[in-house]
């Protein structure tokens, strides 16, 4: 038997095309983040900091609901080339802004285009590849995905500080251009199956306008807690996310219901604790500890490396057992990044060493239960639902990491308040990423059961 891979002739193009821009979305999200001081500084607009990466989650949720569900009526090729469209002109936006509320905006077109594109992404891959090659390429787009947060912070560093932060923006188009240049013919063939009736397809556009708007409130109200004000636009933000959360999301999801639904939320609960973890280490080596920051970003580097391995290890495992072993290697990840999160949520008690073996742990734990539990997914979507299972993936990759991040950020802000030093208030952010897994196990073993 011939031993397929997804850079044979048939799926070369594809493969390249989407790991392109899969490291596209990555590198500019990470590069961002380490330039985003200095944006703020030079634009004049350090009270709207936050905005840098709110305005880009909000309208990632509305993207990628929103594409997920006109995926299947439409086919990607459209949607995608639409998407890469709108990442581009938000890049070109924030190239040339001139002020934080310029660049807000294009922050908001840039998470539009990237959740639209990752959810064309995962779209193509369960039209385009088999079931034995599914867990290779998610492998290989995971690797994608992560391998920029090793060069990722230093090369955006580089440009910032010895030419201008504007090259951050500006150096992705040709990437971006390359992708779709490679991707967009496979696109083009794509048949998609029978779409559900349009009824079934109408309010997504104002129930994902709804989502993101409690989000935003949610957000706006932990970052005030524990302000009476803040306790309100919480209690509102939640009220407005509940009914979105359940009409957009696979039915069952929020009580866990076993089968695809306690799948997705599985995911979205141990990413958010992967990225929970990964926000509040640097925080702690940096402020508690007084290492520097790029000291810190190696540490935090060591789990991407991990990850990068054990993505493309465990697509070996897969064609081993034949896929047999898929929800054991989903349960095994999140006890394994219990295992790391553990090891280090103790601050007090953190060092470079406990430091660096828990993040390896957390990215070998990552890189399992992140990749197989996509290849799962795809295995049991139904006919004419790709676009949504899709979508729904991207979303717990994007929404509930960053509503866990804001609880972790009131939860020391809380602590601030109240008296306690800096570093009980990481320990207790740290230990609510273990409760987002043991909810994320609990949820892993009802899918298995299912």
């Amino acid at each position: 038997m011939t031993v397929q891979s997804i850079f044979a002739k048939r799926y070369a193009a594809l493969s390249i095309g989407i790991i392109l821009a899969a490291m596209t979305i990555g590198f500019e999200g990470l590069a961002v983040t380490t330039v985003a001081p200095i944006i703020a500084g030079d634009l004049q607009g350090l009270h709207l900091f936050g905005w840098i990466f709110s305005a880009y989650l909000l309208a990632q949720i509305v993207g990628t609901l929103v594409i997920g569900r006109q995926i299947d009526r439409r086919g990607p090729a459209l949607l995608f080339t639409a998407a890469i469209i709108i990442f581009a002109i938000g890049l070109i936006i924030a190239a040339v802004a001139n002020n934080m509320y310029i660049l807000i905006i294009s922050r908001a077109l840039q998470g539009f285009g990237a959740g639209a594109m990752y959810t064309c992404i995962y779209t193509a891959i369960s039209l385009s590849y088999p079931d034995s090659l599914r867990a290779k390429i998610l492998g290989a787009l995971g690797t994608a995905y992560v391998l920029p947060s090793m060069l990722g912070p230093y090369v955006a560093g580089l440009l910032a500080s010895q030419w201008s932060w504007r090259l951050v923006f500006w150096g992705v188009l040709p990437f971006l251009l390359l992708a779709i240049f490679l991707s967009m013919p496979v696109f083009l063939r794509l048949k998609m199956p029978a779409v559900q009736q349009a009824s079934q397809q109408s309010g997504v556009i104002s129930l994902s306008i709804l989502l993101a708007i409690g989000t935003g409130l949610f957000l706006s109200g932990l970052g005030m807690l524990p302000k009476m004000l803040g306790i309100v636009l919480v209690v509102v933000g939640l009220l407005l996310m509940i009914q979105p959360l359940r009409k957009l999301l696979p039915a069952g999801t929020l009580s866990l219901r076993p089968g695809l639904a306690s799948l997705i939320g599985s995911r979205g609960l141990f990413f958010a604790a992967y990225v929970c973890t990964q926000n509040f280490l640097v925080l702690a080596l940096t402020d508690t500890k007084g290492m520097s920051a790029d000291k810190a970003g190696l540490i935090v580097a060591s789990a991407a490396l991990s990850w990068s391995i054990i993505a493309m290890l465990q697509a070996r495992w897969d064609a081993a057992d034949q896929g047999r072993g898929r929800h054991k290697r989903i349960i095994s990840g999140i006890i394994l990044m219990l295992v790391g999160i553990a090891i280090m949520v103790w601050i007090p008690a953190i060092n470079t060493t406990l430091a660096v073996l828990g993040e390896i742990i957390i990215g070998i734990g990552i890189g399992l239960a992140h990749t197989v539990s996509g290849t799962v997914a795809f295995s049991v979507v139904k006919e004419g639902e790709s676009g949504q299972v899709s979508g729904s993936l991207q979303f717990a990759d994007s929404f509930t990491p960053g509503v866990a991040v804001g609880i972790g950020g009131a939860i020391i802000a809380i602590t601030q308040t109240a008296g306690m030093s800096l570093q009980a208030g990481i320990t207790l952010a740290m230990s609510f990423n273990l409760i987002l897994l043991i909810v994320s196990l609990y949820a892993s073993i009802r899918t298995r059961r299912a």
